[in-house]
């Protein structure tokens, strides 16, 4: 549902911005407050209890300096639902804001959070941008994170249309690389910690507040992840580091590409799993 007019009050004003200006509106207030509304599917996300109202909540426990407080007035109808909270005047004119600033305030909520679970997953349907992830319940990273691609791509072909030379690469890489990747991080007794990720982490999604200089980060599509999960949508070279940071990335692309139609990084998805194959399956 898009509002032709603000309600009461309120006056257009963007809060990061949205992957489909059609689809979503956002509100600022004189006296502070923030509206968002959002229709269709994606209203379950800023449900209370959805994504976004719980990492807004399960973060404000772990990092509350770098988070917009949580608020219950939420409130849907029957084809859109909106969210009510701290309005936070954010400037990116002066591009991203510090990386070493923005790494600690990460690895602290990284380090502090807690699956209440004990597993990879979250409590609901995560979306990113106005498709859904797969995020079920488990207890095993390889698992988990192999059925989130497969179920990735499946959003992209839909969109795209099936590519011989792409199905043969993700059957590879699926049955291949990510259990040679992601299997060996919980050998010899190794463990990995389900840790909450924002998500959705581009520079939209991050910005730095006018008035104190803190670093905000906002509109997740949150689940208990492996850490470094969190940077697939950056790129970091270090030994194997950079080849799961790669694997990951291709889950970054695919979703952009079921978003945007004949998007190239579809292209750049193929070349990524290739690069893998290649490294790790030899035999492919």
């Amino acid at each position: 549902m898009v509002m032709k007019t603000p309600p009461s009050g309120l006056h257009a004003r963007p809060f990061g911005a949205t992957p489909d200006s059609s689809s979503t509106s956002s509100y600022a207030s004189s006296s502070g407050l923030h509206l968002k509304i959002c229709p269709g599917m994606q209203m379950t996300s800023l449900a209370a209890g959805g994504p976004q109202f719980r990492w807004r909540g399960e973060t404000w426990d772990g990092v509350p300096s770098h988070m917009c407080s949580p608020t219950a007035n939420t409130f849907c109808l029957e084809k859109f639902c909106s969210r009510l909270c701290d309005f936070l005047d954010i400037n990116n004119d002066d591009g991203l804001p510090d990386p070493a600033r923005l790494g600690k305030t990460l690895a602290e909520l990284h380090r502090r959070s807690q699956s209440p679970t004990g597993k990879f997953g979250f409590h609901c349907t995560a979306f990113d941008g106005n498709l859904p992830l797969t995020t079920t319940w488990d207890g095993n990273w390889t698992a988990f994170f192999t059925r989130l691609l497969r179920d990735v791509y499946e959003l992209d072909v839909k969109v795209n249309g099936p590519w011989q030379e792409m199905d043969e690469a993700m059957k590879t890489t699926v049955e291949k690389v990510i259990p040679r990747l992601l299997d060996a991080l919980v050998a010899d007794g190794r463990t990995i910690k389900p840790t909450l990720i924002h998500g959705d982490l581009w520079e939209s999604n991050i910005g730095t507040d006018k008035n104190m200089g803190a670093i905000y980060i906002y509109d997740a599509c949150a689940y208990y992840a492996h850490h470094e999960k969190e940077l697939g949508i950056w790129r970091e070279p270090e030994e194997e580091f950079d080849d799961r940071n790669r694997l990951y990335s291709i889950e970054t692309l695919l979703i952009h590409s079921a978003h945007v139609s004949g998007h190239p990084t579809r292209i750049r998805a193929l070349e990524e799993m290739d690069w893998l194959i290649h490294k790790y399956c030899q035999d492919a």
